[in-house]
């Protein structure tokens, strides 16, 4: 059909004049053959597509009737409309476990807030941990090591006290922490324990936790404390003594735990013979007496030696006076704050009495007085300075009484026989000054007399706080004279917090604003001038 007719005629001529009107009939005849069959092929496309359309839609509805009608028991894939209403109870499911833990982490809260007000915790600070309620919660919430817990069983510890309880769980979960608790509370305890659960087990890198006392005798005691704790198990605890200090090499010297005060740190760190920068933990005992303008300088240089960035830093006192918060927290990161009890206060253990004795005189006459009447040893008499405790020493020695003076001016060896003589009960009275006020644990401690006046509030909190110690009871009498009573309403307010009573006229008197009240007193002396 693709060729001209003309093909019919191959070798014949027509005379076209002659049959135009036959040529032309087969002319109209083709064309109408040829149109009619484009229209054939149109309409046989147009049937094929919709063949072919129609074929694809049924099968497409042959495919979505296989999916939506699964095999009963069996399905490879999930329908869309089960996948949504899968979904959506996988978001409702996701919905109600969130509800449920924001109610759960509510009811913690909840129960924290009734544990804390109960033990007379006070907290602030965001996310603090859950109080520790037992000493198993060591080992079932942070995964203790059963060495400490043998060597707390072996050393009377049978539950936490309450700076215990919030300390421990503070520095376990990675947190800085400064807290104030009453002397003899177990503050010792409540950051050794979690400084050697967090350094696991001796290392060869160095110093890695750095404990700042005020005296050498507290830093000797905490030095005790730390090797009780970790008898049987081969951690390397150094106290940092004059020697230790001038000749150790501590890039040879394996050390975990170095216990020091401010000074001989400073030199030995001036020294270039103590590299503290891999410390992870520093601890600062008596904060507010490290804070001190005297001491202020030997600590900053303490902090800036120790460099690494994910330093934990820790302060604990008996007492926390406002500035001392303030610098606080100028040093510290994201820390807890813990209070127990009533802050800057005294053990509510100790029966506190104040004493008037007019003069000077009547101070050494009180004092017989007391011992003729109820010598109740082991008793603690502090006084002013160490002048005033070699004189009343040289008063008391001869009164058949066994007694012994502790001061700056003695030598290191001395001084720890005092400290030892009058734990083991050899010395009944021990004369002090207060040197041996800040942290020192006198076991049974059962009075406490302040010959002189005490210069401040933390000062009288700290001396009487040597008794009364651990839920123990004790005694504190308190000596003043005419030049002491424009002070006594700043100790009266420390004994009514603490349950005392004080005589209304007292309270009645206003407070007055004391910077060291240190004033100048007549000599301890019964001997005749000419003497």
């Amino acid at each position: 059909m693709d060729r001209d007719a003309s093909f019919l005629f191959a070798g014949t001529n027509f005379n076209r004049k002659k049959f135009t009107d036959v040529f032309d009939r087969f002319k109209g005849k083709k064309e109408s053959d040829e149109a009619e069959e484009k229209l054939n092929l149109i309409d046989n496309g147009s049937t094929q597509k919709e063949e072919h359309t129609s074929l694809r839609v049924s099968k497409k509805r042959k495919r979505k009737g296989a999916v939506s009608d699964p095999v009963e028991g069996f399905s490879v894939f999930t329908s869309s409309k089960s996948k949504t209403e899968a979904d959506g109870e996988g978001k409702e499911h996701i919905g109600s476990e969130i509800l449920e833990g924001k109610k759960e982490y509510y009811r913690q809260l909840e129960r924290d807030a009734i544990f804390r007000k109960k033990h007379n915790i006070h907290v602030s600070g965001s996310n603090v941990p859950s109080c520790l309620q037992s000493f198993t919660e060591l080992k079932s919430r942070f995964g203790c090591k059963s060495y400490l817990l043998r060597n707390l069983a072996k050393l009377g510890f049978k539950e936490p006290t309450p700076i215990q309880m919030q300390a421990i769980p503070v520095i376990l979960s990675g947190r800085e922490c400064f807290a104030c608790a009453q002397t003899g509370s177990g503050k010792t305890f409540a950051f050794v324990c979690p400084i050697l659960m967090k350094l696991k087990q001796t290392s060869k890198d160095g110093v890695r936790a750095v404990i700042l006392c005020p005296t050498r005798e507290l830093a000797a005691q905490t030095a005790r404390e730390c090797k009780k704790l970790t008898k049987r198990k081969e951690f390397h605890i150094k106290l940092m003594t004059k020697q230790l200090a001038k000749s150790a090499d501590f890039s040879v010297l394996h050390c975990d735990i170095l216990i020091s005060t401010p000074f001989r740190l400073q030199y030995a760190i001036n020294k270039r013979k103590l590299d503290l920068s891999r410390v992870e933990f520093l601890v600062l005992d008596e904060a507010d007496k490290l804070f001190e303008l005297g001491l202020m300088e030997q600590v900053d240089s303490v902090f800036k030696a120790c460099s690494n960035p994910s330093i934990l830093h820790s302060l604990f006192s008996a007492t926390l006076p406002d500035e001392v918060e303030k610098i606080a927290r100028t040093i510290m990161h994201d820390a807890v704050r813990v209070i127990i009890g009533r802050k800057n206060s005294a053990s509510e253990t100790i029966k506190q009495k104040l004493v008037f004795v007019g003069s000077e005189e009547g101070k050494f006459l009180a004092l017989r007085q007391t011992f003729s009447e109820s010598l109740n040893p082991p008793v603690l008499i502090f006084v002013q300075n160490k002048e005033r405790a070699k004189e009343l020493y040289n008063e008391v020695k001869f009164d058949d009484i066994r007694a012994d003076v502790i001061h700056s001016d003695l030598s290191q060896k001395q001084r720890e026989n005092a400290v030892d003589n009058f734990r083991a009960g050899k010395t009944w009275v021990l004369i002090a000054t207060d040197v041996i006020a800040r942290g020192m644990d006198f076991k049974g401690v059962n009075c406490v007399i302040n010959y002189d006046f005490p210069d401040s509030s933390s000062a009288y909190i700290h001396r009487i706080g040597r008794s009364g110690r651990a839920g123990r009871s004790g005694e504190a009498i308190t000596f003043y004279t005419e030049a002491d009573v424009q002070f006594l309403r700043n100790i009266a307010n420390v004994i009514t917090a603490s349950g005392g009573e004080v005589p209304d006229w007292i309270m009645s008197m206003s407070k007055k604003k004391w910077r060291k009240h240190r004033p100048q007193r007549e000599s301890i002396s019964t001997r005749p001038q000419d003497d």
